[in-house]
């Protein structure tokens, strides 16, 4: 009989669940997985702090549409990467933490990287932790962790294993395919349903839908794009649901673009694909969905249904199978109702009146313009690319270009609003599509947290390409400082030394600053043909305000 250690049934588990990588810093408690990935071929990407293993993770996951993996040892590893299963839990993203722990042996007897709950502490912030107590309980505990981290509403899990547990060996046993098999998307709508959802499109004049998180989760992309364009319906989202409608002719970029509609041109259908109420909405207020429109809401989580507005019709279910039911629908009869090409030239007019007020807002100085620097990235990133936004100014600035942009997937600090995310982000989202052109744009403070992941993305090869705005600020906070207590309180919020490009290079990455507007699409394109990682320092103006952040302190975009 072949003898294997807890470690070894980790691995052969992940392997038949189709994880093909994992991403970690190793550590004596973890070690037994690592040999075991050794011995399997499960290749690991080591990464310079946790908590950029996780975020990697959550990278993987999102760009790839499945489970991504991240490998902690006891204690502080454990501990480093509570930030990234917090950011996944709110974000719903499906991760597995497998984290390491001091020996049951030594329970309570004050060891090293011991001596703390770690299952107690993930809890609040993981649909599902447990900590396994025998080596024979693996495969059933690590196949629920699986299952749960993949169904839908989805999120990150905690499996806890002791070090003594993943070193403990006994008879392989039989890893029942079982197991693992997936579940389907769950139910979708009802031809009652069905129909009722084409009735309101049927007697709408200004319909749009909006597409959030889970339209991408569920694999819903192809389904709603081709719904709302046969219907021609305008299709909008969240930052997290961007890359399901960014290829579609009926693009009509972030939500945050309804701001300012004029009373009786808001919409008066919204159909809410997979979108929560709450950061991204303007919560309840009004001002993106209007009050006076109807509601129909699709998520897989009956709790988030109606929660901050009423709704019409709410639908309990995953996006996938409610579009395909509704395209079904469609295909069985005859597509009707108002021709809505007069409302999309008018949602089209206010969108560039947008554009054109926030250009007619740009005063030059020495340094570049943050809203120049993002319409030259947005027209340099080349089509179904990654984009990855950290930050708090680089990121509202870059919503104002990013929907022009046929991005694949657009990824930022969600619900948590943490900064520093981006490095674990980029990188993670790179290994999951080696191929593919991933650009993360960050500022100046957050890309400080995770500096030393220019050296893991180096040693991995994954030629991610990192533009830094470069304000020598912690620009959000100083303006609130600013306009709350006056400029002559601004305290803790410069960042005036260094160089990033310089910092790149010195990690093995290559090195670009750019201080004129001319030279940042050649020297992009420059780090993207490199295949290498590269850091592309722009040095941008402080002062200006983007239009989402005046929206962030109560007053209007513009």
């Amino acid at each position: 009989m072949t003898r294997v250690t807890g470690g070894d049934l980790v691995v052969r588990i992940l392997q038949q669940a189709g994880v093909d990588r994992m991403f970690g810093i190793n550590g004596a408690h973890i070690d037994s997985v690592y040999q075991a990935a050794l011995d399997h071929r499960l290749p690991i990407v080591d990464v310079r702090h946790e908590m950029n293993a996780g975020h990697a993770a959550e990278g993987y996951a999102r760009v790839r549409n499945a489970l991504g993996v991240a490998l902690l040892t006891a204690g502080g590893g454990f501990t480093n990467a509570v930030t990234s299963m917090a950011n996944a839990h709110l974000d719903r993203t499906p991760v597995l933490y497998l984290a390491a722990s001091g020996p049951l042996a030594d329970d309570q007897t004050n060891t090293l990287q011991a001596g703390l709950d770690q299952v107690a502490i993930a809890t609040p912030v993981t649909k599902w932790a447990h900590r396994v107590t025998r080596a024979s309980l693996i495969p059933r505990i690590l196949a629920r962790a699986i299952r749960t981290a993949l169904s839908a509403p989805r999120g990150p899990v905690l499996v806890d294993i002791p070090w003594d547990v993943l070193t403990e060996q006994i008879d392989l046993p039989d890893l029942a395919t079982e197991l693992l098999n997936g579940a389907d998307h769950g139910p979708g709508l009802s031809q009652a349903g069905a129909q009722q959802i084409l009735g309101m499109l049927s007697e709408a004049r200004r319909p749009v839908i909006i597409a959030g998180s889970e339209v991408p989760r569920s694999g819903a992309d192809a389904e709603l794009r081709a719904f709302a364009e046969r219907l021609g319906v305008p299709l909008m989202s969240d930052y997290e649901g961007l890359g399901a409608i960014t290829l579609s002719p009926v693009n009509f970029g972030l939500l945050q673009g309804l701001n300012g509609l004029p009373s009786g041109a808001e919409p008066d259908l919204v159909i809410m694909a997979g979108l929560r109420f709450g950061l991204t909405t303007a919560h309840g207020s009004g001002a993106l969905i209007p009050r006076g429109a109807r509601v129909v809401q699709i998520d897989p989580s009956g709790g988030e249904l109606g929660l901050l507005q009423p709704v019409a019709l709410s639908v309990a279910a995953d996006p996938l199978p409610v579009f395909q039911d509704l395209n079904r629908e469609l295909a069985a009869g005859q597509a009707t109702g108002p021709d809505l090409a007069g409302w999309r030239n008018t949602l089209r007019a206010h969108l560039q009146r947008r554009r054109e007020a926030v250009a007619a807002q740009v005063v030059h100085d020495e340094r570049i313009h943050p809203y120049d620097t993002v319409r030259a990235i947005a027209a340099a990133v080349p089509e179904s690319s990654v984009v990855v936004a950290d930050g708090a100014l680089t990121y509202l600035w870059l919503s104002e270009t990013i929907s022009e942009t046929p991005v694949s997937a657009f990824l930022c600090h969600g619900y948590l609003g943490s900064m520093g995310v981006g490095m674990g982000v980029a990188l993670g989202a790179q290994a999951a599509a080696r191929d593919t052109n991933v650009v993360l744009v960050t500022g100046d403070g957050s890309v400080g947290y995770s500096l030393g992941e220019f050296d893991s993305m180096v040693r991995a090869g994954l030629g991610a390409v990192v533009v830094v705005l470069n304000n020598r600020a912690w620009g959000a906070t100083l303006h609130a400082q600013e306009i709350i207590h006056g400029k002559d309180r601004v305290v803790n919020n410069r960042l005036e030394n260094g160089s990033y490009a310089a910092a790149a290079i010195a990690l093995g990455a290559d090195g670009h600053q750019v201080r004129t507007l001319d030279e940042l699409a050649p020297t992009l394109a420059k780090a993207l043909q490199s295949g290498r990682p590269s850091c592309v320092e722009v040095h941008v103006s402080l002062d200006p305000i983007p239009p989402e952040e005046r929206v962030i302190m109560g007053g209007s975009p513009f």
